[in-house]
């Protein structure tokens, strides 16, 4: 599945949902389903800055394409941690450099999430990308 399709997915499995708590609780519960952080990457070096909530992200990468792992302490949090690793997951530097991540608006994510968890969500996009970036510098060494 592309990035695309996956995201299509979320909006798909959202679009069920008429509530917003009906919405929050899915997110929840889409957060046990996170590819867990191993231990030794929960420490300070793994902690993504500019959320209220502690996320700890780690990235591998693997023929060509980069993996993540995260926790976070809180539920929501991780659901939407959880969300950015389904669509970025087992893709190409490139591919995540290049994704759009229009579907957090279509599910209407980014409108119903109060200041601090927006900007919480931008700083696991940013630290996702970044960690994509880096990958590519050194596929190209």
């Amino acid at each position: 599945m592309t990035i695309e399709e996956t995201a299509g997915q979320i909006v798909e499995e959202f679009s069920v949902y008429d509530d917003w708590l009906d919405k929050y609780n899915y997110l929840i519960e889409t957060g046990k389903d996170v590819p867990l952080i191993d231990a030794r990457y929960k420490t300070n070096n793994y902690l993504i800055t500019g959320c209220q909530s502690r996320v700890w992200l780690h990235a591998s990468l693997s023929e060509g394409r980069v993996y993540f792992s995260a926790d976070s302490d809180a539920v929501i949090t991780k659901g939407i941690i959880n969300l950015l690793i389904r669509v970025f997951s087992g893709r190409t530097p490139d591919e995540i450099l290049q994704a759009k991540l229009e579907f957090l608006d279509q599910i209407g994510l980014k409108e119903h999430l109060s200041p601090t968890r927006s900007n919480g969500l931008l700083s696991m996009v940013k630290q996702m990308k970044l960690y994509a970036q880096v990958y590519k510098l050194k596929m190209s060494n």
